[in-house]
């Protein structure tokens, strides 16, 4: 039996450059891994798929799952029991982490195999901290930072796709993207409760960036670990982790 760590992923800065015509963006992101991780435990005499933990319900495991898309990519059979501790639906890549893990323990595989399951996946099969271009197939490492980070976790969830079409349709208006993230604008536009959870947060700690197209909300630093903040648009969760390598 092996037992992977299976790291979060946390989109530091993000921004669009453009639509292809696949309609796919090409992006420029800085990414980095963090302590807080799935475990996986690998049975080679296994055949299976099995979810655990406090976000297992928020998972519908399946022929399309990315753990058993991720051993066909590297053509393996296993038993893999995931103890989800990475909130679902949040922008940490928690699906992709999985399988950037599931790649490891099997060998790896190229970039452009690892993008087939998942623009994330490139990186994290990678880890560590590095710049992302292309739609996540150019993955170059950066010179390592420890940082503390509080993530800050709302009870609800935003589309990545929405924002995506929020975003290109704000700059068919004439809209000019700013900032760290490009997508924050689009995603507050697309969930009203994030803009809302956004601005009250800041008040209370300060500078609260967005993670990629969130929902996670995330600020350097160390907050008020294990709380349940209660927010203007419901309960804010409140983890404090770190870089990882």
């Amino acid at each position: 039996m092996r037992v992977l760590a299976a790291p979060a992923k946390l989109t530091w800065s993000l921004e669009v450059l453009a639509r292809r015509a696949d309609g796919y963006h090409e992006l420029r992101a800085e990414m980095v891994t963090l302590a807080l991780a799935d475990e996986l435990r690998v049975d080679e005499a296994g055949d299976y798929v099995r979810l655990r933990g406090p976000y297992a319900t928020a998972v519908v495991p399946g022929p399309g799952e990315l753990v058993g898309r991720a051993l066909a990519l590297v053509g393996r059979h296993a038993g893999v029991e995931v103890d989800k501790r990475i909130p679902v639906g949040g922008g940490l890549g928690g699906g992709s982490a999985d399988a950037g893990a599931i790649l490891r323990w099997a060998g790896g595989v190229d970039d452009a195999a690892a993008l087939t399951l998942g623009s994330d996946v490139p990186f994290c099969q990678r880890g560590g901290r590095a710049r992302v271009e292309g739609i996540g197939e150019r993955v170059t490492p950066l010179p390592w930072v420890d940082r503390a980070v509080t993530l800050l976790i709302p009870s609800f969830a935003v589309s990545t796709a929405a924002c995506y079409r929020a975003h290109d349709e704000l700059v068919a208006q004439g809209w000019r993207p700013a900032g760290p993230n490009h997508l924050e604008d689009p995603a507050r536009r697309v969930e009203p409760r994030l803009g809302v959870t956004m601005d009250w947060l800041r008040e209370r700690y300060g500078e609260v960036r967005l993670a990629g197209s969130g929902s996670t909300l995330f600020f350097e630093g160390i907050g008020d670990d294990g709380a349940v903040l209660a927010g203007p648009a419901g309960d804010v969760r409140v983890v404090v982790t770190a870089t990882a390598r």
